[in-house]
């Protein structure tokens, strides 16, 4: 027997699994965030500062 979309209702949460799921969510973009600000970080200081007053 394979699901298929039709044989699957969709399903409504209860307050609390939404709630934790909402959590979750904010949790995951905030820890993404941190890694491009770190990553963003990161290359400035390998660059070095004369990056931002160089001449072209």
């Amino acid at each position: 027997m394979t699901n298929t979309p039709d044989d699957i209702a969709p399903t409504r949460l209860d307050p609390e699994s939404a709630r934790r799921r909402r959590t979750r969510s904010i949790a995951i973009a905030v820890a993404l965030a941190g890694l491009v600000v770190l990553f963003y970080v990161v290359t400035i200081v390998r660059l070095g500062g004369n990056v931002a007053s160089r001449t072209f």
